[in-house]
């Protein structure tokens, strides 16, 4: 995950006090864990990496074995859960679960859809004590319904929002571009701002479950420049304004090194110090700061590696999958410098996006190693040409983001 406020509120801080904090290096104690609790779903979306539908999977993890995974966990170190589906919210036993986490100490994510959340459900997550709430919005009620394929699931998860948000539960909004719904982000960052939303979480498009067959319709990287643009923009309006609205990207590391140009063209009193914190980021985290559990128990390198299994709950800890480095990808994962191939083996910025995302590399030329065919830089941007003189880069007209009346 990149944290695009993160860096713009020390710029802002760099820009009133004259000077940038120094960047600061440390592990995180174990990685987060995005837990698919359950598969079942009530939609089926277009781009949904896990294949949900609605009816039962067999073979899930009791609410007893995932009690005793989550005791391992935290003697482990992992300090954030984000539980997820399909749609975790028909897990009859959610509730008991997150109350268990919670009393274990685990910072607790809620992953949903946001249709099945009225205002009683609204209670009941209220009083869960979640420390985060996402709810994943496509676009406009137009945009969005196409998308989840059904009719009106916009206003259900809108209302869901406000009904969380009365409650004062911290929410996100997560969406998920691709070339089909990138005409929506400027509204979507406006209902930000109307409904009061803390968090605004931004995915590239990657390649797998129903993602990978929708590759083809992935954004234009002309498209994801200006989304970044734009979501560079709005951060940076924000830390000068002293708000607290957060701006995350994921899935495509790339946008560690875009920002560095944003901030070079604009701040280049900054861009050295601000490049030490990016290199401390470190980018893509998969297999070390961030870690899958599937519905079965089965633990993968991060959500979008269901097609690779690292092993069982069921027949082993997941402290001693986690440390085990016979499984090639894990290795190589793990490995500082990673593997790479092709230009990302020759990228200048490749210690501040890590080798970007290894998936997209894996789906598309079965070699997890070669170049991401994710990266939108050029080949000037990442120091293997000369930079070419050229006429100035053609941007879409985006509205401003304001207060809402």
């Amino acid at each position: 995950m990149f944290r695009i406020s993160h860096f713009m509120r020390l710029l802002a801080d760099a820009e009133r006090a004259g000077r940038m904090a120094p960047a600061r290096r440390g592990k995180p104690p174990g990685p987060v864990v995005i837990w698919n609790l359950i598969r079942r779903c009530n939609l089926t979306c277009k781009h949904c990496y896990a294949f949900s539908a609605d009816h039962e999977y067999e073979g899930e993890l009791s609410g007893d074995e995932v009690r005793t995974v989550m005791a391992d966990l935290r003697q482990f170190g992992v300090p954030a859960l984000i539980l997820s589906g399909g749609e975790p919210l028909l897990r009859p036993d959610l509730f008991e679960l997150a109350a268990h986490a919670k009393s274990l100490g685990f910072y607790i994510g809620l992953s949903t859809n946001g249709t099945l959340i009225d205002a009683p459900m609204a209670d009941r997550v209220a009083a869960a004590g979640f420390d985060y709430v996402g709810i994943s919005l496509d676009g406009l009620a137009e945009t969005h319904d196409k998308f989840r394929r059904l009719q009106g699931a916009f206003e259900r998860s809108l209302a869901a929002l406000r009904h969380l948000h009365a409650r004062g539960v911290k929410l996100g909004l997560r969406f998920t571009m691709t070339s089909l719904n990138a005409h929506d982000l400027p509204a979507l960052l406006q209902l930000m701002r109307d409904e009061g939303i803390e968090k605004f979480y931004f995915s590239h498009l990657n390649y797998a479950g129903r993602g990978n067959v929708h590759r083809a319709k992935d954004a234009q990287f002309t498209a994801t420049r200006d989304a970044l643009d734009l979501l560079f923009d709005t951060a940076w309006q924000a830390a000068q304004e002293g708000r607290d609205d957060e701006f995350v990207t994921g899935n495509n590391d790339a946008d560690g090194p875009y920002l560095l140009q944003w901030v070079t063209r604009r701040f280049p009193q900054w861009q050295a110090a601000l490049r030490e914190h990016l290199v401390a980021w470190g980018g893509n985290s998969s297999g070390v700061n961030v870690a899958n559990i599937d519905n079965l128990g089965v633990v993968h390198p991060d959500t979008m590696w269901w097609h690779h299994a690292l092993g069982s709950v069921r027949e082993r800890p997941f402290s001693a999958i986690w440390r085990d480095l016979s499984d090639p990808l894990m290795a190589g994962l793990k490995a500082a410098p990673r593997p790479l191939e092709g230009r990302c083996a020759q990228c200048a910025q490749r210690d501040i996006c890590g080798g970007n995302t290894r998936v997209r590399a894996q789906q598309l030329t079965g070699n997890p190693w070669a170049e991401d065919p994710g990266c939108y830089l050029d080949d000037a941007e990442i120091g293997l040409a000369a930079p070419a003189a050229a006429a100035p880069r053609a941007r879409t007209r985006i509205p401003p983001v304001v207060e809402a009346a």
